[in-house]
This record gives structure tokens, C-alpha cells and sequence, in this order.
């Protein structure tokens, strides 16, 4: 029977989809997936026994990827799962900062003792008035499942909407509405958008894209919402770019020492993808994926080993094999099953940088024999008989 951890509290709209086949533990050491949110990971020592740990929600920087890896255990997120929830925040920010709908009701919650405080709006309001989104540029850096939904629905309010993403796919290009400029350069989007939004991994190359240089291509008075990573911002500089005017205004989905209540930030608790929705959403795709890979070895939405689906295994036998991705593994995963007497009906091998994963079924039962034999060859990670 599968034991399956919780690091941190689990929607049980997901957790109630593990099969009969699963159940919950409170011993880490014992458990075969672990399901987590925020919690880190980095200083933990996985166990022996531990074959899966399913990210419910996009992120994985809490999560040691290539020491997993290195024992064999395969992470997984759950990318587009809270994708309408960050979606709908993007949009609320951007109109937070069109209008100044906060000062506006702060300046309201002031005037609770005024008996003429209908009077006292209609002398004030105008102080608050802002600009209509309709019309206005949006720039989009990053067309993955956030990023098309904010595309798509700033289109439907009237927006003209650029979208950059070099790397984007096939079936997210068909869910782009045609209405969406895809731009080749980056640049054209800081140098012709009212409003520029990033919906991108923090990478080496996207650490603090936003800095005094892209700043100064940008219009005077263009709007920033960052709902992705912190680090995309290097703080420093978008504070001086308020100072002058350059950014009228800054949404960003992560407060910090440096941000917090400046002139002209709008800074939100990090509750992008904090709906109930979303993390019932994240749960149920987390656990299928914790599911899926056990019972059937298949793989998907790992962020540490390439993606491999099978369906089920309708042979005799099904082996997993998880191992590094050095030439002629193959060749000897495939020999040292003929040796030992294992005649191979379907296979499938996959590679992610420098893991692989390589999955067989067989015309005959696993036997011991099989697995040894193939735990003498050099580079193999882990070795899992599945059926």
C-alpha cells in the first residue's frame, strides 16, 4: 500500500483521490510521495523508501531538484492549475493601479464620523480619478497557461495586447486569441506598452529583467506587475524609477523590506494563487500525477526527468528505470533483460539534461534475476517493478 506524506496542509478535495490502494501517514521516513506547498525540502534527507514528490503549484525553488534526481525520486508541479486564479489577480492589479480605487476607499473609511460625507465625495472624488484600460498597450513577457489566460481576457476588455515568448509552444499558440500581437523582441514590449506584466521562471537570464537599463526603454509612466517571482525586479532600481515618474505605478504579488508601503507600490500578501479553487485545483493534479507514476511509472509535469506516458501496462511485466543519460544505456538496459531471459513488447526512453528515464514492458513477469541484473550496470539511479 502507498504511503503519502503531507509537508504542508493538502486540499482533501485532492487528497480524496487517492485510490484504495493509498494511504496517509505522519511518519516522513516511511512514505513513498510526498505532496508539499511552500515548505522546504533543502535540508531534509529523503528517505529510502520515497519514489515521488508532487508540487502542488508551479514553483520548485523549495524543492532540491537535482538531488532528487540523483536518488531517484521524480518531482512534479502542477503548471495551469492555479493559472485562473493568478489570472484574475493580474487583472485586479491592473486596474488597482489604473485607478486609485485604494485611496479612494481609504479616503472613505476617514470620513466615517462626516455627517456630510456625500456631500464631502462629491467634492473630493475627483482626486482619485484614473485612466480606462480600454485601449491602453499590455505587454506580456512569458505565453505559458498564466500568461495566454492574461493575454486572452485583457483582449476581451478592449486592450491591445503584445505577447513575447521565444519558447513558446504549439498548443499554447492555439489558445492565444488571433486578436494577440506575438512580438520577437523583448525590447518592443518595455518600449511601447502602458502596462507590462512577466509571467516567467526565475532563471539565470530572468533575475532582475527589470532593472535601470530596461526601465529606461520604457514610456514615461508605464505600470509593472510582477505575480511571478520577486527576482524578476531588482528593487533598488524600480524605487528610483517611481521617485522620477518613469513607473507610475508597481503591483507586485511579493512584499518585502525593501518595497513595502514606498510611494507608489501596490504590494499584495502573495495571494496570487490563494484561492480556495485553486488549491482544491493544484491538490487534485498533484495527487493524480503521485498516482499515475506508481501505479503505471508514467510521468507527468516532472521538472527533474523528461515526461513519459505508457498508459497502462497491459503485459506481463513493467519495469521503470531511472538512470543517468550516458551513450549505451540502452544497450545494456535492453542486454541485461535478454540475458536474463526477458523478451521486451513496448519501451519508451526519455531524456532531461543529464537524468533519463526509460520505461519497459515485458512479455513475462519480473524476476529478481532481471532486477539485479540490471542494478550491475553503471549510471542506473533507481530500478522500480512496477507490475
Amino acid at each position: 500500500m502507498g504511503k503519502i506524506y503531507c509537508l504542508n496542509k493538502i486540499s482533501t478535495i485532492g487528497t480524496e483521490k487517492f485510490s484504495s490502494k493509498y494511504r496517509m501517514t505522519d511518519n516522513f521516513e516511511e512514505a513513498e510521495g510526498v505532496l508539499v506547498r511552500s515548505a522546504s525540502m533543502h535540508d531534509k534527507k529523503m528517505p529510502e523508501s520515497l519514489l515521488a514528490i508532487a508540487r502542488a503549484g508551479a514553483g520548485v525553488n523549495n524543492i532540491p531538484l537535482e538531488a532528487c534526481a540523483t536518488q531517484g525520486i521524480v518531482v512534479f508541479n502542477t503548471p495551469g492549475a492555479n493559472a485562473n486564479a493568478v489570472k484574475e489577480l493580474v487583472i485586479a492589479g491592473m486596474l488597482v493601479a489604473s485607478r486609485d480605487i485604494i485611496g479612494g476607499i481609504n479616503w472613505v473609511e476617514s470620513q466615517k464620523d462626516n455627517a456630510d460625507i456625500a456631500k464631502a465625495v462629491e467634492a473630493n472624488k475627483s482626486q482619485f480619478a484614473g485612466n480606462e484600460v480600454r485601449g491602453k498597450k499590455l505587454g506580456i513577457i512569458g505565453l505559458g497557461a498564466i500568461g495566454i489566460k492574461v493575454a486572452n481576457t485583457a483582449s476581451h476588455l478592449g486592450m491591445e495586447v503584445y505577447g513575447y515568448d521565444p519558447y513558446i509552444s504549439v498548443d499554447a499558440a492555439w489558445r492565444l486569441s488571433r486578436n494577440i500581437k506575438h512580438i520577437k523582441s523583448v525590447e518592443e514590449i518595455y518600449s511601447e506598452c502602458d502596462y507590462i506584466t512577466m509571467h516567467v521562471p526565475l532563471l539565470e537570464e530572468t533575475k532582475e529583467m527589470i532593472n535601470k537599463d530596461s526601465l529606461a526603454m520604457m514610456k514615461d509612466g508605464v505600470v509593472i506587475l510582477n505575480f511571478s517571482r520577486d527576482l524578476l525586479v531588482n528593487d533598488e532600481d524600480m524605487l528610483a524609477a517611481l521617485t522620477t515618474s518613469k513607473v507610475k505605478k508597481y503591483v507586485t504579488d511579493f512584499p518585502n523590506s525593501k518595497v513595502a508601503g514606498q510611494k507608489g507600490v501596490i504590494a499584495i500578501p502573495h495571494l496570487g494563487a490563494s484561492t480556495e479553487e485553486s488549491e482544491d485545483n493544484c491538490a487534485i493534479m498533484a495527487v493524480a500525477e503521485i498516482m499515475d507514476y506508481i501505479d503505471n511509472g508514467n510521468i507527468k509535469n516532472s521538472v527533474n526527468f523528461p515526461d513519459c506516458d505508457m498508459g497502462i501496462c497491459k503485459g506481463e511485466g513493467r519495469i521503470s528505470i531511472l538512470h543517468l543519460n550516458i551513450p549505451n544505456m540502452i544497450g545494456q538496459i535492453t542486454g541485461g533483460l535478454a540475458a536474463a531471459g526477458a523478451n521486451i513488447s513496448d519501451m519508451t526512453n526519455k531524456s532531461k539534461g543529464k537524468f533519463a528515464y526509460t520505461l519497459l514492458d515485458l512479455e513475462c513477469k519480473v524476476t529478481p534475476a532481471m532486477v539485479e541484473a540490471l542494478n550491475k550496470i553503471q549510471g542506473i539511479l533507481k530500478i522500480r517493478v512496477v507490475k
